[in-house]
């Protein structure tokens, strides 16, 4: 793999290894939990709904890249679709498999300037990664800054 690329993968390898850690270390009791002001609070959302955000936003980039369906994952990730651990984690694995279909269809780091069709303009695919980075690592930083929030304690890997 070609420099840019390789940096590109690492960067979401890293993001679904630091969100599985932090799955790991949430317990059931606390994957939904909201903090006091419900959404009036700065976290309108729990740790498991910002882990499932961040997944998603990373589903459908590559999915938009690989097959230019720019769907919205939000019907089959829904709280109540992935209501433990275990299924936020098989759920990682569905994204992690999109990763690596994507970065196999992506050969080299010149594609990275191919622009292709995008949900509202034609958009570069280094553009799409960027930003789906940038939105994932949003939300998957509210998730532990909501852990923090909610058990007090920081994880170890921070």
């Amino acid at each position: 793999m070609e420099p840019i690329c390789a940096a590109f993968n690492s960067a979401f390898i890293a993001l679904d290894r630091q969100t599985r850690e932090l799955l790991s270390v949430t317990s059931e009791r606390d994957l939904y939990r909201r903090p006091e002001g419900g959404e009036r609070s700065m976290f309108p959302f729990s740790v498991g709904e910002y882990i499932i955000r961040s997944a998603s936003v990373v589903e459908q980039a590559f999915g938009g890249i690989t097959t230019r369906l720019w769907d919205d994952p939000y019907e089959w990730t829904l709280p109540e679709k992935l209501a433990t651990s275990e299924l936020i984690g098989q759920y990682l694995d569905d994204v992690d498999a999109s990763r690596k279909r994507a970065m196999a269809f992506i050969r080299s780091d010149g594609e990275l300037t191919r622009v292709i069709p995008a949900p509202e303009r034609l958009i570069a695919i280094s553009d799409i990664l960027l930003t789906a980075l940038a939105r994932a690592r949003h939300h998957q930083g509210r998730a532990f800054a909501l852990y923090e929030v909610i058990t007090k304690n920081r994880p170890q890997w921070l």
